[in-house]
């Protein structure tokens, strides 16, 4: 008798959990979906899903818990397309890669991922480490850190010397000749070969470099590095593996290969010609400016010794002009998707894009939602994320002021909920 009534007590216990409810009074609410924010109204969750929006503020039943948000804004979790948990900006970061093991990156980036959702951002796209950041995505789906959903293309691929070849600059006995294994690729044969690599690996996605870039370790900052025949075999296969694809670019031809070739993003975009533009608005191509990353390094770069003599003249030139083509980009009309390149500046500072993209011409409704439901689009999750209504996971954030009047209030929003659970309030 004493096991039965037992299992009864603990079926009643689970029976009342799921019957619970909390109610958040959201004092304005901006959906993801309309394009005015409303004020008053109240969210109705149960478990981790969204059970309905409702006018006015619902008065809570005896059993339902009530979150007042009455006084702030209420949005949907941002999500960051262009994010490095693994690592984050320091001076000795190039020492780093000879004295950190991959436990140490681990260990590290589980505090990146806690500031990067402690700043409202409920997924982000990390696009490219080691493949540490495959473990983190991971451990943070089995609840064993927090952090945001993680979507990740584990090791970016690059050509040799390219901007994400790992060995650049090394001593010559150290350098070795890293192939499509380490994301290293010479031939339409191998790019097939690192993206399977990468698919096998637990990738998500691909990400490729396919010009120069600023950090790395190499002189130029804006070439082309891969043939258009490396590049359709990239995306071709990515393809046929169910994975979207992302290219770090800088350089106009580097970039004009990959958008015609049929890349998903375009990041960082420096040197976008109008041409380019008009191609990515004829293939459909977003893009993905990074902002404050290009802002970060023109300033670090005026610091003697934060970076290394081969970075300084890259960063001083490349860093500068982010934004004003991000301007361009917008006004010409070029589709915009949030991303920040978190590491290349400190994790947590995510939503200082906002406040650039702003500056730089775009409306804070516009800002918002390309961090929002633009974003969750390209990822294939709209049907989970991305706006709030019935039926989606309960990712929500709020903030003390309307971003639609002042758009840095996000930069310090004070209510983070993911899936239900309250992380800041």
């Amino acid at each position: 008798m004493k096991k039965i009534y037992l299992l009864l007590a603990a079926l009643a216990m689970i029976s009342y959990a799921h019957g619970q409810r909390t109610l958040v009074h959201c004092g304005n609410l901006i959906d993801g979906k309309s394009n005015e924010a409303q004020p008053q109204m109240s969210i109705i969750i149960e478990g981790n899903k969204i059970t309905a929006i409702q006018k006015g503020f619902a008065k809570p039943g005896a059993d339902d818990k009530l979150i007042d948000l009455s006084q702030k804004t209420v949005m949907p979790g941002f999500i960051d397309m262009h994010v490095h948990l693994e690592n984050e900006t320091n001076k000795d970061q190039n020492l780093q890669r000879f004295t950190l093991n991959d436990a140490d990156v681990a260990f590290r980036s589980t505090l990146f991922a806690k500031k990067t959702l402690m700043a409202g951002f409920t997924t982000v796209r990390d696009l490219g480490g080691s493949g540490v950041n495959i473990a983190l995505r991971n451990a943070v789906n089995q609840g064993i850190v927090v952090g945001p959903r993680i979507f990740t293309a584990g090791k970016s691929i690059a050509t040799t010397g390219g901007h994400a070849d790992p060995t650049n600059s090394y001593r010559k006995d150290l350098m070795g000749d890293p192939g499509p294994r380490e994301g290293v690729i010479n031939s339409p044969e191998e790019a097939r070969q690192a993206v399977r690599q990468r698919y096998k690996d637990g990738s998500d996605l691909i990400k490729i470099t396919a010009t120069g870039g600023v950090l790395s370790l190499a002189k130029d900052g804006s070439g082309p590095q891969f043939t258009d025949e490396e590049l359709k075999a990239v995306i071709e296969t990515a393809k046929d593996y169910g994975m979207h694809t992302a290219a770090h670019a800088h350089g106009t031809e580097g970039m004009k290969r990959a958008v015609l070739a049929g890349i998903t993003t375009i990041e960082h975009g420096t040197k976008m010609t109008e041409e380019v533009m008009d191609l990515m608005k004829q293939k459909g191509t977003f893009y993905v400016p990074t902002i404050t990353a290009g802002r970060f390094v023109a300033d670090q770069a005026k610091v003697p010794g934060y970076y290394h003599p081969l970075v300084v003249p890259k960063a001083l030139e490349i860093g500068p002009q982010i934004q004003e083509t991000f301007r361009k980009a917008y006004k010409r009309g070029v589709k915009i998707a949030f991303g920040t390149d978190a590491g290349v500046f400190p994790h947590g500072d995510n939503a200082k894009e906002f406040t650039f993209m702003v500056e730089a011409g775009m409306p804070p409704m516009e800002a918002i939602k390309s961090a929002t439901v633009v974003n969750a689009g390209i990822l294939g999750i709209t049907d989970k994320v991305g706006t709030l209504e019935a039926g989606k996971l309960a990712d929500i954030v709020a903030s003390d002021e309307n971003p639609l009047t002042n758009i840095k209030t996000l930069e310090k929003v004070s209510f983070v909920m993911k899936e239900g659970v309250v992380y800041k309030n």
